[in-house]
């Protein structure tokens, strides 16, 4: 006999207890498997397909496109088939994986019926995250018989479902590179590149959900006087960024102090590593590079300040962070162990992030943790600024653009590559002279790339 069972909004993991339904992946009626992504959701860190942790058929949906639901709140109801014994039944596990889940023991939980779509914004009785499942979940067959799906796929990142879907991938065929046995966006790649050498690249792209036929609603606007403007709901993205913002500005004492640089011997420094083959090298990598070592000679900017303890927390790593601008507003991804690696390395995580930022892919865990923030507006065509401090870090470090400019070079007037550098300090973890001190040491390292080597 066939159990419908309840699966609800997960907890994704860093504080966050809401999210914004953006696209339903399945409809009512629709068989799904164990880990299938169902909804596709909006987050104030990122866009997250969400996986359902048991297989069988959809029996209801609970929030139309564009409601935002809490953590908790009923997602889907499915109907799976009866336990091979007992009434005690287990999940995948994999509600979402990598964003504050953990695979949990089978439990007992009383079954709930089928309830009707409510209205978008419908209170819903708190409950747990995760409903429990057969240990063999099973799915409806072609001709009302059942058929016995696949366990979990160790996959982490919703961006390696997505690129094997659409590629036509099964992943339950490849062999995770990762710890224990983790399928990484490599893993992907590499059997894509197999199947193209094998001449067997032209799969048919697995089949998509129909999307819900219900089209996601206009934001609705409160009104307004005439010719006053219109109504923005402080919400997803941009609502979280407000809120660190203005955290940071209540609770955080900052100081700003810049400096003019000669960026001409770092540019050439750069063009001559590229000119050498192998992989190139960018420029904000040999400038994390810089960051990673004026932190080690002034450890005070690399900190936090724990305001209840009344201390200054000096961190022993750099998790180093970097503004990146995207369609959905301004995320902070966090390179982790920044002071651990070569330029090539750095460039190569600053390009899997950014890459990753701009497909709404990034994890919580991606966009948070950092120790010291990098930022470099000179993209935006701008000489300088004055950055508010990501919070709870304690300084950051802003680069404008890099032009050519009247500079005296030797003594003599002469036309150089000129950049702009500013730091944005906590003033409780130090004083002038210690910021002063990081931003001139910056300074002659990008005057002076060999000062850095002669530092390492």
């Amino acid at each position: 006999m066939a159990q419908v069972l309840e699966f609800k909004l997960p907890d994704l993991g860093e504080g966050l207890t809401e999210a914004e339904i953006v696209r339903w992946l399945v409809q009512v009626g629709d068989v799904v498997a164990v880990d299938q992504p169902v909804v596709e959701v909006e987050t104030a860190k990122a866009m997250v397909e969400v996986p359902c942790p048991y297989g069988g058929v959809v029996t209801a949906r609970f929030g139309e496109e564009g409601a935002e639901l809490p953590v908790g709140a009923p997602l889907i109801t499915v109907a799976v088939g009866a336990p091979s014994s007992g009434d005690q039944t287990e999940g995948s596990g994999n509600v979402l994986v990598g964003y504050g889940t953990s695979e949990a023991p089978a439990r007992r939980r009383r079954v709930r019926p089928a309830q009707p779509v409510p209205a978008a914004g419908a209170p819903s009785p708190a409950a747990p995250s995760r409903p429990a499942v057969s240990s063999q979940p099973v799915t409806s067959g072609p001709a009302g018989g059942s058929t016995v799906t696949d366990g979990p796929v160790a996959v982490i990142s919703p961006l390696v479902r997505r690129l094997a879907r659409e590629n036509g991938l099964d992943l339950r065929k490849l062999t995770g590179s990762g710890p224990d046995g983790l399928i990484l966006r490599a893993d992907v790649e590499g059997a894509l590149r197999a199947a193209q050498e094998r001449g067997t690249s032209h799969v048919a792209p697995a089949p998509m959900p129909a999307p819900a036929s219900t089209p996601a609603p206009a934001p609705t606007l409160a009104p307004v006087p005439a010719g006053a403007g219109t109504r923005v709901p402080l919400k997803g993205i941009r609502g979280a960024v407000a809120d660190k913002l203005s955290r940071s500005r209540r609770e955080i004492p900052d100081a700003t102090c810049w400096v003019d640089a000669d960026a001409t011997e770092l540019m050439r420094a750069r063009a001559a590593m590229n000119a050498a083959g192998g992989p190139k090298i960018s420029l904000v990598a040999l400038l994390a590079r810089i960051c990673t070592a004026a932190l080690a000679r002034f450890p005070e900017l690399n900190s936090t300040v724990d305001q209840e303890a009344r201390e200054i927390v000096r961190f022993d790593h750099v998790h180093l962070g970097f503004a990146a601008q995207t369609e959905r507003g301004l995320v902070v991804p966090v390179v982790r162990d920044a002071h651990a690696r070569d330029a090539e390395g750095l460039t190569a995580e600053f390009a899997r992030l950014t890459e990753t930022a701009r497909a709404g892919g990034l994890t919580p865990a991606e966009l948070t943790g950092g120790t010291f923030t990098l930022n470099n507006y000179g993209v935006f065509g701008v000489d300088g600024s004055t950055p508010i401090i990501n919070h709870p870090e304690a300084a950051m470090l802003g680069v404008g653009r890099i032009v050519p400019k009247p500079w005296v070079h030797e003594g003599e007037l002469a036309v150089r590559q000129v950049v702009q550098l500013s730091l944005t300090f906590d003033h409780r973890v130090c004083d002038g002279g210690t910021a002063g001190g990081f931003l001139r040491y910056v300074a002659d390292c990008v005057e002076q790339p060999a000062v850095l080597l002669r530092t390492l």
